[in-house]
Formats: C-alpha cells, sequence, structure tokens
C-alpha cells in the first residue's frame, strides 16, 4: 500500500489553504493517525516560533537594509552579512531543535507499533518434505496471504490440534491472532515457540511477544523482553534498542 506524504496537506491545512472537500478529508485522517497529528502540532509551533518578536525584529532589519540598498544609501558589505549570517543561524537553530525534540520524544505504544513494525510474510509452504502439509495448514496460508487473520488462526489452531509440535504453525497462529487483535492467545504461542528453542523462528518469536506487551500496556514486561533481545545477535536488535530509547 502506498504510504501518503502528507507535507503538502499539512502546510495547506495550517496556513488556511484547503477548501472544503481537502479539509474534511485532511479532518478524518487526523482522527485516524495520532503521529499525524504530532507533526501538525509540531509544525504549527515551528511557525508559531518563526513569527516571534526576535524574528520579526531581524526581518524588519533586513527589510530597511534591502529599502537602502535599493534607495542607493551605501550599507556597509560586512553589516549586511552580518544580518543575513545571524538570520540563517537563528533559524537553523529553531529547525535543528524542532527535529530534536520531534525525534527524541516518547512515543505511545500505538505510535511505536507504527513505526517499528512491519506484517510477517509467508509466501509459500516450507515444512520438511519429510511430513505431507495437510489441507487445513494450505487453507491457513491461503487465509492469511490475504489478510484475512481470524479465518488463518482457525485453521493453523486445526493444524495444532492434529500436529502439535508443528512449530511454523505454532508462530503462523500466534502471528495471525497478534493481527486480530487476540493478543493473550498470540502470546501462549510465541511462547511456546520460544520455549521449544531450536528453531528458525525463535528471534521473530520474541520480537512479537514483546510487541504483544506493548499492545496490552504490560510496559515491565515488554522492556524485559526488549533488553534481551538487544544483548542478543536478533535481527531485531536495533529495534528493540531504538524502542527502549522511546517508551515513556
Amino acid at each position: 500500500m502506498k504510504t501518503i506524504d502528507f507535507s503538502y496537506f499539512i502546510e495547506r491545512y495550517n496556513a488556511g489553504e484547503m477548501n472544503e472537500t481537502e479539509k474534511i478529508w485532511f479532518l478524518r485522517e487526523l482522527d485516524g493517525n495520532k503521529k499525524l497529528r504530532n507533526e501538525v502540532f509540531l509544525r504549527k509551533k515551528t511557525d508559531e516560533v518563526l513569527k516571534n518578536h526576535k524574528v520579526l525584529e531581524l526581518r524588519n532589519k533586513l527589510s530597511e537594509i534591502e529599502n537602502q540598498r535599493n534607495k542607493g544609501v551605501p550599507v556597509k558589505k560586512s553589516i549586511r552579512h552580518l544580518y543575513l549570517k545571524y538570520a540563517a543561524l537563528f533559524a537553523g537553530l529553531i529547525l535543528a531543535g524542532s527535529v530534536y525534540v520531534y525525534n527524541n520524544r516518547s512515543l505511545s505504544n500505538r505510535e511505536i507499533l507504527d513505526k517499528y513494525y512491519t506484517s510477517y510474510e509467508v509466501t509459500s509452504v516450507s515444512r520438511s518434505q519429510t511430513t505431507i502439509i495437510n489441507s487445513d495448514y494450505s487453507t491457513a496460508l491461503e487465509y492469511y496471504n490475504v489478510h484475512d487473520f481470524r479465518n488463518a488462526a482457525l485453521y493453523f489452531s486445526k493444524v495444532l490440534e492434529s500436529d502439535p509440535k508443528f512449530i511454523e504453525s505454532t508462530m503462523l497462529n500466534g502471528v495471525a491472532n497478534f493481527e486480530d487483535r487476540n493478543y493473550p492467545e498470540a502470546e501462549q504461542s510465541f511462547s511456546k515457540v520460544i520455549i521449544n528453542n531450536d528453531n528458525l523462528y525463535l528471534e521473530d518469536a520474541q520480537w512479537y511477544l514483546a510487541l504483544c506487551y506493548l499492545n496490552t500496556d504490560e510496559i515491565n514486561k515488554a522492556k524485559n523482553q526488549l533488553i534481551m533481545i538487544k544483548k542478543s545477535e536478533s535481527i531485531y536488535k536495533k529495534n528493540a534498542t531504538k524502542i527502549l530509547r522511546r517508551l515513556k
């Protein structure tokens, strides 16, 4: 799915330049997107800072210099250069400060998931050739790949009823329940994968278990899980480190 670049629309919204249709659409987007609301607020505040008294005073001085130049009144090059230098410096400090605040502020659990979560993709049946894949597993994969996670979880569960040691199905059952927001069931599946230990899905299960804890606001459990991932050689090590910095 293509991600919308909201920069253009944020500028139009804050400047009051949207027509009624655009405004109705944008307000709907704001209603369901906390990250976008924060971005609109930050840009608005940045604009307000740029309009404060010191900036206006500096602009007036620059305008006066420009008027004198247009009238033929000599202006020392060094003075004009100095004003321009401080104007650029001041604007740069404001921008840098805004970026620093935005990039280092604490994030809500929902914002963390929006920023660092990507869906687990399965493209084919990958179980050992020594075991026959039953029709329930194939059906589960079909549902999973069209993002019907509730039915996918149902069929993965059926597979596990007849084959409880099928680790891949256990992992995917956890992910399907996670996507369906059935976090307690997802936690159980990921824990089983972790307890099994000797499998290809260990790192994924550890990562997803941390995300489950974030979704259920079990912050201490989430932090402990992320710290464990951070100290390992997991492929999720970098993201775990970043999330730990952003947790409230």
